[in-house]
């Protein structure tokens, strides 16, 4: 049976000695169901640590019939973390074989499984409700049937996409992220705050009240708020040791080699872009950055009282980490260092316009901050994806190092307060912009305005791309637009046995002319490439 170990643990928690009365492999003499029994072999056993909270499980507790209590060394504890599961529960069918009102689901929504008992050295009790899809679930279930009040013992964790690193299939690694709260076993992770910290703990009584719940462990701690409960993203800023290269595969847990959280979880690391900040108004648009061979942006969401472990062996508290105020490494640079990238909080509209109009127009935006951090807008890729047919979004990414996207002329980011850096073009008969933005509390707006320094379209003259694939009709008109390309011949083509853009070929719809709800400047027409080995490609358009 495994050991999950899903990450380094929190020193805020400790195993609490659980004398269970059922190991494992003889959970079927419990009267569980046979898919609980032969499930038994994947159940976490062992040394384990979920969501950076460490657990002794051995013997485990089934609750059936009869309440069962165990007794531990006194002890405090300002919160109780168990880690539990729940046998199959089928809904209620009615006789005509549909399921019951109030329909509760296959996990039987609300209803009662079990108590818990919390008893104090003084002889006082305090009793803990377990309820379904609240508290707890089945170690399996169908999609969707999680909890509202406890998690999957596995915590999250990053994918790479399939071009970079070969561990999922290749859709789901596009996502760049597992939930990881399936398998063949799932224990559920439930906090339980003590209303009574100071006084000490000695032992719980379990009782069950309906269907089979099965106990496997409990850990003891404090947290100053709900231990299971992250933050929202925030970024940091790791400086290597001399000499050493950051190295971005992913185990199975979806860890990092060199630096790790306990409460929490690295979301992504990449090697900070470095562009030429000072000269930024002018450089040259799309100028390249270079790539820092010392510095990793980290993204990362965590507990308030998580830490980070490096692999030199620190552990630096997440707090300390964002109340730095100047940069900091350990053993004169020896060693790893972070420090803090300001937060990207502020709320900000970012319009652009034609000079002399107020008219939004659409462009191609880059925009990133005083760390070189792309920021995205809200609606768009934080982490494009450069690679061939693996990303669906309206981005624009060189070599994974300066990432651009679309935008409809207007649109939303969060951005930190300060210097951010803005990019703004429009294909060939626009002045690029590159300007330097000052955030304050009071940004609500950013206004960009561009202005045409090439006439060729009053001249007659119009632009086309004759050949664009894997787009949407409507995904190619934006872009189209952002990049002043007047029309967009978008290809259905079978690659081998993939066939892309066939459900978009109609042979009458041109997107964006007068007809289909535009004004006739930017314009789709979707047509067929025929490919063959030998004699080459022809590509058919019809007007």
């Amino acid at each position: 049976m495994p050991a999950c170990q899903d990450g380094p643990h929190t020193d805020r928690f400790r195993a609490l000695s659980l004398a269970g009365h059922t190991p494992l492999a003889r959970l079927a003499e419990c009267g569980v169901s046979e898919a609980m029994a032969a499930a038994a072999e994947h159940a976490p056993c062992g040394e384990c640590v979920s969501w950076g909270i460490p657990f002794q499980i051995d013997k485990v507790i089934v609750l059936r019939d009869s309440p069962y209590t165990v007794e531990f060394a006194p002890t405090r504890a300002g919160w109780l973390v168990f880690t539990h599961t729940s046998d199959v529960r089928l809904p209620d069918v009615n006789k005509d074989g549909f399921m019951s009102s109030p329909m509760r689901g296959y996990g039987q929504l609300n209803e009662h499984a079990a108590d818990y008992i919390m008893l104090y050295a003084d002889g006082s009790e305090e009793r803990a409700a377990i309820r379904r899809r609240h508290h707890i679930s089945a170690f399996q279930r169908p999609w969707g049937e999680n909890c509202f009040q406890a998690v999957a013992h596995r915590k999250p964790r990053p994918l790479r996409a399939a071009h970079e690193q070969v561990i999922e299939g290749w859709g789901r690694s596009q996502t760049r992220v597992d939930a990881a709260d399936g398998g063949p076993w799932v224990n559920w992770l439930l906090a339980w705050q003590n209303p009574h910290p100071d006084k000490e703990l000695v032992g719980i009584r379990f009782e069950p009240v309906s269907g089979i719940v099965v106990v496997s462990a409990v850990a003891a701690g404090d947290a100053s708020e709900q231990p299971l409960r992250w933050r929202s993203r925030r970024k940091a800023l790791l400086a290597l040791p001399e000499g050493e290269a950051f190295i971005p595969t992913l185990d199975a847990n979806g860890l990092l080699a060199q630096v790790q959280l306990d409460m929490g979880q690295v979301i992504s690391a990449t090697p900070r872009p470095l562009y030429p900040m000072e000269e930024w108004d002018s450089s040259y648009n799309n100028q390249l950055p270079e790539r820092s061979s010392s510095e990793v942006l980290i993204e990362y969401t965590s507990h308030t009282d998580a830490a980070f472990h490096l692999a030199d062996g620190q552990v630096i508290p997440v707090a300390q980490i964002e109340s730095l105020v100047g940069f900091r490494i350990a053993g004169n640079g020896r060693s790893y260092g972070m420090q803090p990238v300001p937060p990207s909080r502020q709320r900000v509209t970012l319009r652009v316009i034609e000079r002399g109009s107020s008219r939004a127009v659409a462009v191609k935006l880059h925009v990133h901050g005083p760390y070189g951090e792309y920021l995205a807008p809200l609606d768009r890729h934080r982490i494009p994806n450069a690679a061939w047919f693996e990303d669906y979004s309206v981005d624009f990414t060189h070599l994974n190092n300066h990432h651009c996207t679309y935008i409809p002329g207007e649109t939303d980011l969060l951005l930190p307060l300060g210097k951010v850096y803005v990019e703004v073009s429009k294909g060939f008969e626009i002045a690029p912009v590159r300007r330097v933005v000052e955030v304050r509390p009071d940004t609500m707006e950013i206004v960009i305005e561009i202005e045409k320094v090439l006439p060729w379209r009053e001249k007659g003259w119009g632009t086309a791309d004759t050949q664009v694939h894997f787009l949407s009709p409507i995904s190619a008109l934006l872009e189209g637009a952002g990049e002043g390309v007047n029309i967009v011949n978008l290809l259905a083509s079978q690659w081998g046995e993939l066939m892309t853009n066939v459900g978009d070929f109609d042979g009458a719809t041109t997107w964006g002319a007068p007809g289909a709800g535009g004004n006739g400047e930017y314009m789709v027409r979707v047509g067929t490439e025929n490919r063959q080995h030998v004699l080459g490609h022809s590509w058919l358009r019809a007007y």
